[in-house]
Order: structure tokens, then sequence, then C-alpha cells
């Protein structure tokens, strides 16, 4: 199975902006079928957006508007870039291909 590994994260003040990045052990056929989940401190992990099997992107409410979810194949990388981050976006943000296991996540701090 495809392993993956997220990072990025970091200390943000509100309004601010981030990219994240999910790195896959190996080569992938497409950007298809990723998707990046969240999960705050005291609450449950929660789905953020993804590529569907379609190429298709998805975003859930949320984040609706101020998230872009994108890939580079030849990097065998993905993409979560926010802007307009509030601090209820702080966060461990994890990315999931093909329903796959999970990485170690990515800690997303946002101060007001």
């Amino acid at each position: 199975q495809v392993q993956l590994v997220e990072s990025g994260g970091g200390s943000v003040q509100a309004g601010g902006s981030m990219r994240l990045f999910c790195l896959a052990s190996e080569n992938i056929p497409s950007l298809n079928n990723i998707a990046w989940y969240r999960q705050a401190p005291g609450k449950a992990r929660e789905w953020v957006g993804g590529i569907g099997n379609d190429g298709g992107t998805l975003y859930a409410d949320f984040v609706k508007g101020r998230c872009t979810i994108s890939g580079d194949v030849n990097k065998r990388t993905w993409y979560l870039e926010m802007d307009g981050l509030k601090p209820d976006d702080t966060a461990v943000y994890y990315c999931r291909y093909q329903g796959g296991p999970w990485g170690q996540g990515t800690q997303v701090t946002v101060s007001s």
C-alpha cells in the first residue's frame, strides 16, 4: 500500500494562508482518490475535501471558497492550500489515498 507523509504545517495568524503537502511513498497513476481530513483537539476527525475518482474536487462547506486541493503526479505530491485561516482551522491535517493507511498528520495552529 502507498504510504503518505504530510508536511507543511506550523503556526499561522488568523487571516493568513497555508500550503500543506502529502507525499506518496511510490509513484501514483493519477491525483485521483485522495482525501484530506483534519482533527481538532477533543473533536472527531472530519473530512476537508478531496479529489474523487473522476478527477473532480469536492470540499466541505466550512472550507469551500478558501481551499484548493491539487497535486503533481511527477512529484508524487498532493497539496492542500487554504487562505482566510481562522482559529477554528487549528487541527492536525491528514491525507488519505484510496482509503488506505493514514499518515502521521501535520499540525496547523491558527492564532487570533
